[in-house]
């Protein structure tokens, strides 16, 4: 009884300080921002900040609260229709497209919202009895990362908010800038064979599209030490990549016409000078750093032209599962890829952060995969049509929200997130 009662107070304890460092990490991300930036909607694809911010905490009260809390009330009724994301089963949700169109609630009133839901969420987890502690554990780490999930989307979203301004706001002030220079590519060989991938339950947090583990056979391959920096991507763009339909997948060259790609979402061409926008204001294109807002088309299109191709997501996980999460995260405030200043030494340089990296494996469930039961059974499956998987995280992405098995995924046109190339080939 005394080792449970221990146990159950690590728990506690464990609950309590990571849902107050995650909430907290959401506060701190939009702390620059104006009272104006919180509402506007650019396009479909983004979301207002304070629907994020909103949509997070509806996440906890929907699912936890009104679900383990006796004669719970909601905070305000129509906020299960104005910041439901997209469960069904849970009734119905305001048009995504249109969520910039709500001046209210306002913020301060979404910041109340946060504040009532997490008194009533550290309340819950004070005072629950070690079953339903055990049960709502569960629960809470989902909604975590889950909220974690949205930082990153909080930050790629405020990104292209910013962009469209013709004042170019900038988000934060860097200290300084990586100058660093990027080492050259190496080609690390893997022997491939029969091998497992995936995730089982019970072995740390994962989310259902991750698992189970299975087998998959592997031909030898080769992958880039490094990702592709702004530099090698421009060459492309100086050969012509843009205006070559040789390299391009059908959809991606009608995708080039259609949207008049010419280069990375967020360059802009002035006087023949290339530069790009950040999170620290339009700066000249920096050719060491990792190109990135790059499509899975235009991926597809540059490993066409440099003779390579994409790796699959199987091959990727193989080749970094042994290598510590390290890298460039939403925790190092730099909100911007850097450069590879490390040689190759027989690793794989920066798999994690700095950008996602696309890979050939379009998003399907595993073999014997299974979908949480309930509402929350919504939150992955619904989804596997139509869309590429990436791996690895991004400059945005939290680091302990990554890992060798994680399966992020967006349609192949997509490219508002910090997402970039990493160059496969066989071994004959």
């Amino acid at each position: 009884m005394v080792q449970q009662s221990i146990q159950t107070t690590e728990l506690r304890n464990q609950l309590l300080h990571s849902y107050e460092t995650t909430r907290m990490m959401t506060n701190t991300l939009v702390e620059p921002l104006e009272t104006e930036d919180y509402t506007i909607q650019s396009i479909p694809d983004v979301s207002p900040p304070k629907w994020h911010m909103a949509h997070t905490t509806w996440f906890f009260e929907t699912f936890i609260l009104k679900e383990y809390k006796e004669s719970y009330r909601s905070f305000h009724e129509e906020f299960d229709y104005l910041f439901n994301s997209y469960y069904e089963s849970v009734g119905s949700f305001f048009p995504r497209h249109s969520r910039g169109l709500l001046s209210r609630p306002s913020i301060d009133k979404v910041r109340r919202y946060r504040k009532d839901i997490d008194e009533e969420i550290t309340k819950l987890i004070n005072g629950a009895e070690e079953a339903i502690l055990v049960e709502i554990a569960d629960l809470i780490e989902i909604g975590l990362h889950h909220e974690q999930q949205h930082q990153e989307l909080l930050m790629t979203d405020i990104k292209y908010n910013f962009s469209i301004n013709p004042l170019k706001p900038i988000y934060r002030e860097l200290d300084s800038i990586e100058t660093a220079k990027a080492y050259p590519i190496e080609w690390l060989s893997f022997e491939g064979g029969l091998v497992e991938t995936g995730i089982n339950e019970g072995n740390g947090f994962s989310f259902d599209n991750e698992r189970p583990v299975h087998k998959v056979w592997l031909e030898p391959f080769e992958l880039a030490s490094r990702t592709v920096t702004n530099g090698e991507y421009l060459a492309f763009i100086e050969d012509g990549g843009y205006k070559r339909a040789e390299f391009w997948l059908s959809d991606g060259w009608s995708t080039v016409k259609n949207q008049s790609w010419e280069a990375p979402l967020h360059w802009e061409n002035k006087d023949g000078e290339w530069y790009n926008f950040t999170l620290h204001g339009l700066v000249p294109v920096n050719n060491e750093e990792p190109v990135t807002h790059i499509s899975y088309y235009e991926a597809e299109a540059y490993a066409s032209w440099a003779g390579k191709r994409l790796p699959t997501e199987a091959e990727w996980e193989v080749a970094v599962r042994d290598q510590p999460i390290e890298g460039n995260f939403v925790e190092d405030g730099v909100y911007h890829p850097v450069a590879s200043v490390k040689k190759g030494e027989g690793r794989l340089q920066k798999a994690y952060g700095d950008v996602w990296e696309w890979t050939k494996s379009p998003y399907m469930p595993y073999p014997g995969n299974k979908p949480l039961d309930g509402a929350l059974g919504e939150y992955n499956a619904k989804f596997m049509s139509s869309q590429m998987i990436l791996r690895g995280g991004s400059c945005v992405t939290s680091q302990s929200h990554i890992r060798p098995s994680y399966r992020n995924f967006f349609a192949p046109d997509k490219r508002w997130q910090f997402t970039g190339i990493r160059l496969a080939g066989d071994v004959e």
